[in-house]
């Protein structure tokens, strides 16, 4: 849609200054704060502008890489509360899934663009996670096909109010995606602004992936998947290879640092220094209904999770990081890209979908409370 001039004449002064509180936009164009505020609604609905916090859309960017899981999901949900050692009556549902792959379906929902490197077998189910993927505009060129092992599952149950009661992961394909398979895509790697990694991948792979990354001077981010799979960065980090950001949830931290971390700031704190000492930048630690914090070498920022009607849980996590990191590629500093990201988080749980399909900037920045952009 046409910008009207006056439109456009706000529109170049937000570009010079996007910090610009509503008073002085008002001031510059000789005009009211009301005023303002309507021109901005009309840039939203035109697309010029992508939230109230003034994001602007990007004319060209680098991509990011995911190297991680991808699956095919199978979640059951009861009817009614769920009675252990039992059968409940439910509904069960397929769709793709994995964290690395989901995290890529978020990024490419989200207008970046993204490339995934995983594992998936030469069968039926590695053919629909593909294609699935590929039409929501990931990149899926640099996905294994193993002929020994059959693409990863990952089955879920969810009690009647959407909570995950236990999940099993059947993940034994991505041990396929060696070194050596790493090596052979390096191109995508180094390419990248930013490279997302999960704790699917092997300890060599892992570690041969932050090499990689450090070499050519990438950013990068671990998301650790699940206590038994943190173990799995122990490598890279006695190899001097640490991530840029780590995000455990606090069961994660405390297998990270090999102690157990109280749900305060105080704890995650000190456990978070221990992982600033070996080399991390940022830790960004996820609460569950207590909200995150981020802890840096000199601070820590806590953040609320926003309110939200639970349909679904599964996927709020991945929605959280392709954010973050979406949101740190548009220059905004890690505090508003945390809350961005609860922001998308509580707009997926409230999803029957793990990626959200009309996930966008602007919804993410819409969902916003006052005062927090």
């Amino acid at each position: 849609m046409k910008l009207t001039p006056r439109e456009l004449e706000l529109l170049n002064l937000i570009r010079e200054a996007p910090a610009s509180a509503p008073e002085e936009l008002a001031r510059r164009l000789g005009t009211s704060r009301a005023a303002v505020n309507v021109h901005v609604s009309s840039l939203i609905r035109k697309g010029a502008l992508l939230g109230r916090g003034y994001l602007l859309p990007t004319k060209s960017r680098r991509h990011v890489t995911v190297v991680g899981g991808a699956n095919v999901d199978f979640k059951s949900r009861t009817l009614a509360p769920a009675l252990p050692a039992t059968s409940n009556p439910g509904t069960t549902q397929q769709a793709v899934g994995g964290v690395g792959r989901n995290i890529a379906e978020n990024l490419a929902r989200l207008g970046v663009p993204v490339n995934l490197i995983s594992a998936v077998g030469r069968d039926a189910l590695g053919d629909f996670l593909l294609s699935e993927t590929e039409k929501t505009g990931v990149d899926v060129r640099g996905v294994l096909r193993s002929v020994t092992h059959p693409t990863g599952t990952y089955t879920a149950i969810l009690d009647a109010t959407g909570e995950l009661l236990v999940a099993v992961a059947a993940m034994q394909v991505m041990d396929e995606l060696t070194p050596a398979a790493l090596q052979e895509r390096r191109a995508a790697l180094s390419g990248a602004q930013w490279v997302i990694t999960d704790g699917n991948l092997t300890p060599a792979t892992l570690t041969h992936v932050l090499k990689l990354a450090a070499q050519a001077n990438v950013k990068t981010v671990f998301e650790p998947v699940s206590v038994p799979k943190v173990a799995h960065l122990f490598s890279a980090l006695d190899a001097g290879f640490a991530p840029d950001v780590i995000t455990p949830n606090l069961a994660e931290l405390s297998a990270l640092t090999g102690r157990d971390v109280p749900d305060t700031e105080q704890g995650i704190r000190s456990a978070a220094l221990t992982l600033h000492a070996r080399g991390v930048p940022s830790v960004w630690v996820r609460r569950g209904a207590r909200g995150s914090a981020l802890s840096s070498p000199d601070t820590l920022h806590t953040f609320p999770a926003l309110p939200a009607q639970v349909v679904d849980v599964t996927g709020a996590g991945d929605a959280m990081l392709a954010t973050f990191v979406a949101a740190l590629m548009e220059e905004h500093p890690p505090e508003q890209a945390a809350r961005l990201a609860h922001a998308a988080a509580a707009l997926t749980i409230e999803s029957e979908h793990t990626v959200r399909p009309d996930l966008t900037l602007q919804s993410i920045a819409e969902r916003l409370p006052a005062g927090g952009e």
